[in-house]
């Protein structure tokens, strides 16, 4: 019981050093597996990163914690089935609980044509080995009872895709872990660092970064900022194809375990799923508009119950805990922009939407792989910045129920 009400700090501030082999820009979940894999994987042995703000500031802490890999194109399906595999070890990986649970998620058809999109989508799954399958009605009765499928006057419960390893996982977690990890690999973390500039040479070679606590010079730098990328990118000189628009989410209060599946309606624009401490969080589509607003907005909140308690009138007297809002990065394809730019040393892994937090462990080894050994893996490929000036687009609009 020794030093049981100690307070202990997990990060120091400790002077920059004058240089770095390696410096990531982005203390989210991105940023840190990026460190994490480049010290852990490839023995990269001065690595730093600067976060502006206290790590998983950002996207990673103001997601909705939902891990999947039932995406609609070939390139996204293998990336994000990756992904999932990375996740279903990573507590062990890194010794830290990340309170994942995969109980299953289901995408509801309530029209024809929606049903078979979710056939498209289940065959492309099922053709690269990812677990998904269309369900009739009277199965997701039994697989999630809370739902009424003896046929809504408006949205008809048609079929679902079913995704039996979906699930949720606690998104901070995701980023502690991985920090502490790469702090014992030797990676430097540095909160409240802001990157002011990005320096190149003449031949366009990027020589260090400027901050909000000195210039450091740096042999390879990668961006991992979600919906900052464009400034970040800006810096550097390298125009990025890319709008930010801001997602809202909320949480009721805690309530006693009632639903074990996440839940999502394309038609309805929302989607659900219980917490671990109880809390059912609601979500929804991106807002039209774009900015840089952390503000919600009661709107929102009184659609999104509204749809949701089409689904799950149970829903109907919980009391509404707390909002939030994150800021997501919208490429024109909705897939990501990762890998090498014009700006040689310079690295970008940007462009995600609402679909980074699940990619964030193949983002981070291969990403890493990149920086440390200067090939493209063929995981990433696809998803070149460079696409944008060939043609090569890979559309994942359809990937999520919600038109995001």
């Amino acid at each position: 019981m020794i030093g049981l009400l100690r307070k202990n700090r997990f990060l120091y501030a400790s002077k920059l050093k004058d240089s770095y082999d390696f410096v990531v820009i982005g203390g989210g979940a991105h940023g840190m597996a990026t460190a994490y894999y480049l010290a852990k994987q490839f023995g990269a042995k001065r690595v730093a990163v600067l976060e502006k703000d206290y790590i998983g500031a950002g996207a990673s802490g103001r997601n909705t914690t939902i891990i999947r890999a039932n995406y609609r194109t070939a390139e996204g399906v293998r990336f994000y089935g990756e992904a999932l595999r990375m996740y279903e070890t990573l507590s062990q990986d890194v010794s830290f609980n990340m309170l994942f649970s995969q109980h299953g998620h289901l995408t509801l058809a309530h029209s024809d044509r929606s049903l078979q999109t979710m056939v498209e989508r289940a065959e492309v799954n099922r053709l690269l080995s990812v677990d998904s399958r269309v369900v009739t009605p009277e199965e997701i009765a039994d697989l999630c009872p809370q739902l009424d499928v003896s046929g809504h006057p408006t949205y008809p419960i048609l079929g679902a895709l079913y995704h039996p390893p979906g699930g949720i996982i606690r998104h901070d977690a995701v980023v502690w872990g991985y920090a502490k990890e790469a702090l014992k690999a030797g990676v430097e973390i540095h909160p409240y660092t802001e990157v002011r500039g990005i320096l190149r040479d003449t031949r366009r070679r990027v020589t260090g970064v400027q901050t909000s606590r000195g210039t450091i010079r740096a042999g390879t730098v990668i961006s991992c900022v979600a919906g900052w990328s464009t400034l970040v990118c800006d810096l550097a000189g390298v125009e990025l194809p890319i709008t930010t628009h801001i997602l809202q989410a909320f949480v009721t209060e805690p309530l006693k375990p009632l639903l074990d599946k996440i839940i999502v309606s394309g038609t309805l624009h929302v989607y659900v799923s219980q917490s671990d401490r109880g809390e059912l969080l609601i979500g929804s589509e991106i807002e039209p508009y774009s900015g840089y607003s952390t503000k919600g907005t009661l709107r929102f909140v009184e659609d999104a119950a509204r749809d949701m308690c089409e689904l799950l009138p149970m829903l109907g007297e919980a009391r509404v805990l707390r909002q939030w809002t994150g800021l997501c990065d919208v490429t024109p394809d909705y897939a990501p922009i990762m890998g090498v730019t014009e700006v040689d040393g310079f690295l970008v892994d940007a462009g995600w939407g609402t679909y980074g937090f699940k990619a964030s462990p193949i983002v981070g080894l291969t990403m890493a792989e990149l920086a440390a050994t200067g090939r493209t893996p063929d995981l990433i490929e696809p998803f070149k910045l460079e696409r944008f000036y060939t043609g090569d687009l890979v559309s994942e609009r359809g990937a999520a129920a919600v038109s995001h």
